[in-house]
């Protein structure tokens, strides 16, 4: 008996979204289902980018799940990729109507590699498929615009708003595009954090489906405003395995908890070294950390970096390791920690409040290196 249209919603309600872990007809549409001569044609949408492989991934998924479980004779499928804004946490004031989902990349501690994993993880969104933008939120130690090779630049103004530099298809802004080079950002708490809400709402950001902020270190009043005030929709935590780091990484994530936002996950950098010449894995900073937090919150280990020399030299050279090297094994553990995240915001539910345009901010002091 041949397959009805019926039967292909149903069965795909079998098939388990590998990214969201959801019935794959459950929350995303299937149009255009046709049934003729035993053979199906269909068009699936899913709410995550589906670039760099996954699409075709997906199509074969689909086919051979279709045939084995109602004998279609072939089956044509399309899949396309839309990503929706979710919903943020309770009590946020601003909203982005320029941005569907803001993105928090954390860690409560310095020196464990967070802004390289941000910068990696927005230029693997980018690649696959998405429209991206970064947003340096650390007023006092800017890096993305060295890591990127935007150094000595600054963004265009347009109606008394700001456009974002490009590098490799990411919208970035950073107070490093404003202040003279290397000259040190001496403000006190509330200027860094009018700079910050600045940046955030005076940058005209192009249609993004995501923003990541690449956050300063520690809990202070940069984290508290931007978590009391900005939509965020999830922060990713980035640790290194080492008891110190644990411990200032989980007063972050319980300060999260404690104003609402939602943890997607927990990025295990420098979880171990490999001996560029015998292939030996060697866990320099300890071991099982990142699991033992994600165990303690409940959340999930989105991945493991190894502690890889090629991370820091494409990174000090502007051109990071993803753009640099796109099939070395780091660089596919960034895509795969990238795809993890997209696929834990499409499952969440999605935003259906009006985008109110962003409110005014008292613009910051127009010289940086001045108290």
């Amino acid at each position: 008996m041949p397959p009805t249209p019926e039967a292909v919603q149903t069965a795909l309600q079998s098939l388990m979204d590998p990214l969201t872990g959801k019935g794959l007809a459950c929350d995303v549409p299937i149009r255009g289902i046709h049934v003729e001569n035993g053979g199906v044609r269909l068009a699936v949408e899913v709410g995550y980018p589906v670039g760099g492989g996954l699409c075709a991934e997906l199509e074969a998924r689909i086919r051979a799940h279709l045939i084995d479980l109602l004998g279609a004779r072939e089956v044509a499928v399309r899949v396309t990729g839309k990503i929706a804004a979710h919903v943020a946490q309770p009590g946020a004031t601003r909203r982005l109507p320029e941005v569907r989902n803001l993105i928090v990349v954390a860690s409560g501690k310095g020196g464990v590699g967070k802004s390289a994993t941000a910068v990696n993880l927005a230029l693997a969104l980018a690649t696959e498929g998405a429209r991206v933008g970064l947003l340096d939120a650390d007023i006092y130690g800017p890096s993305l615009p060295g890591m990127l090779g935007l150094s000595g630049q600054h963004p265009a103004r347009e109606d008394g708003r700001m456009r974002p530099l490009m590098a490799c298809g990411v919208q970035v802004m950073s107070i490093g595009f404003l202040a003279e080079e290397n000259a040190p950002i001496i403000w006190r708490s509330p200027l860094v954090t009018r700079a910050l809400f600045q940046l955030l709402y005076e940058t005209r950001w192009d249609d993004l489906d995501y923003l990541l902020a690449d956050m300063p270190p520690g809990t202070g009043d940069t984290q508290l405003s931007l978590a009391q005030q900005a939509p965020i929709t999830g922060a990713v935590m980035v640790t290194t395995p080492q008891d110190v780091a644990l411990s200032d990484v989980r007063r972050g994530m319980r300060m999260f908890e404690k104003v609402g936002v939602r943890i997607l996950g927990v990025v295990e950098n420098m979880g171990f070294y490999v001996c560029p010449h015998c292939g030996r894995e060697e866990a320099i900073f300890g071991a099982g950390g990142g699991e033992r937090l994600c165990a303690e919150f409940g959340v999930d280990c989105l991945g493991k970096l190894p502690l890889d020399a090629r991370i820091r030299a494409a990174g000090d050279n502007g051109k990071p390791i993803v753009i640099d090297a796109p099939e070395a094994p780091v660089t596919r553990i960034y895509r795969d920690i990238a795809r993890q995240i997209a696929g834990k915001i499409a499952a969440l539910p999605r935003d259906m409040r009006a985008r109110f345009p962003p409110i005014a901010i008292e613009p910051a002091p127009q010289k940086p290196g001045k108290p």
